[in-house]
């Protein structure tokens, strides 16, 4: 296991050397932060300085090891559209993203397999056949239509839930958090329900697809002859075959919702990172992009950790052949 999760991890740092060495590349050859700090009334001499300063004048290889340095210690320079400390930039707008991430990963995985499993062991019920229509609309219809058909039931129509914005937020220690308080949940409602509509069908139809696929296999059926309870044989036994696959997909998409959360977060002006980004995108605040990619690599990185423990503990097959 040790070795395991060794091999895992040095990979993972071969993931973020090569993405540093991207952000690198956007410090270096997308604009010049000189220009955009300094100014467009800044002397030819100010300019020197200012870029003696920054250790522009170096080498690239000695700036990129010196850009590392700096990221490990969470260090990635001042924002060029909030003259701020990128790392205090972007802490400021995590605790959002995550938490919007963190209830559309509750919301798909708490109804999408549910439903999948139940599709999967009656294909042919009615029930089971509105789902998969359902599940078609679902995941065809884009996220931003789907937030703003809710805007206008939920906010315009009913003015049930805020349109836009995240309400009261409550501070805990360093974090910022609307989970607190009911106007908060109220704001996160909406978004995270459009966030996980798509991740809700695609599991939805994962698992059914798993279940049929297994409830036709040989054991199945012995354990059918063997007079095992239809529950036990559901629960116990099929689903927990099904959940290798579910874990890989459910991985992958969790770390989609925090790292492309961009469209939802846009249409309801949530301040989480997605609206950051887009932002620094558009005002070309290299910086902040920078620290966006390493931050998303490394959730990515941290992710498929634990995907990969989560094998172990499901499958015993991979514990007797490790």
């Amino acid at each position: 296991m040790i070795r395991f999760i060794t091999t895992r991890l040095a990979n993972g740092l071969l993931v973020l050397a090569t993405v540093s060495l991207l952000a690198f590349g956007l410090f270096n050859f997308i604009g010049d932060p000189v220009n955009n700090l300094a100014g467009e009334n800044a002397t030819a001499e100010e300019k020197a300085a200012l870029r003696e300063n920054l250790g522009l004048d170096q080498p690239l290889p000695l700036q990129y090891l010196r850009f590392v340095g700096r990221a490990v210690q969470g260090e990635f320079g001042v924002s060029y559209r909030n003259l701020e400390p990128v790392a205090e930039v972007i802490a400021a707008r995590l605790p959002a993203t995550l938490e919007l991430a963190g209830l559309a990963a509750v919301l798909a995985l708490a109804v999408g397999i549910p439903m999948g499993v139940y599709s999967g062991i009656r294909p042919r019920s009615v029930g089971a056949r509105t789902l998969q229509v359902a599940s078609l609309v679902g995941i065809s219809v884009p996220s931003f239509v789907v937030g703003i058909l809710l805007i206008l039931v939920f906010s315009v129509g009913l003015g049930w839930l805020p349109a836009f914005g995240r309400d009261e937020l409550v501070r805990v220690g360093g974090w910022s958090t609307g989970l607190l308080s009911r106007s908060g949940w109220a704001s996160l409602l909406m978004p995270a329900v459009t966030l996980a509509l798509f991740q809700l069908t695609l599991f939805m139809r994962l698992t059914r697809t798993q279940m049929m696929e297994v409830m036709r296999s040989e054991y199945i059926k012995f354990a059918r002859a063997r007079g095992l309870r239809e529950r036990s044989i559901h629960f116990k036994h099929a689903l927990r075959n099904t959940l290798i696959p579910i874990i890989t997909v459910a991985g992958l998409q969790i770390g989609a919702m925090i790292a492309f959360s961009i469209i939802t977060e846009t249409v309801f002006q949530w301040p989480g990172l997605g609206l950051l980004i887009i932002q620094a995108i558009t005002f070309s605040d290299v910086p902040v992009i920078a620290a966006y990619l390493l931050l998303i690599a490394l959730l990515f990185v941290l992710i498929n950790t634990v995907v990969d423990l989560l094998y172990f503990a499901v499958d015993p097959r991979l514990r007797t052949t490790r």
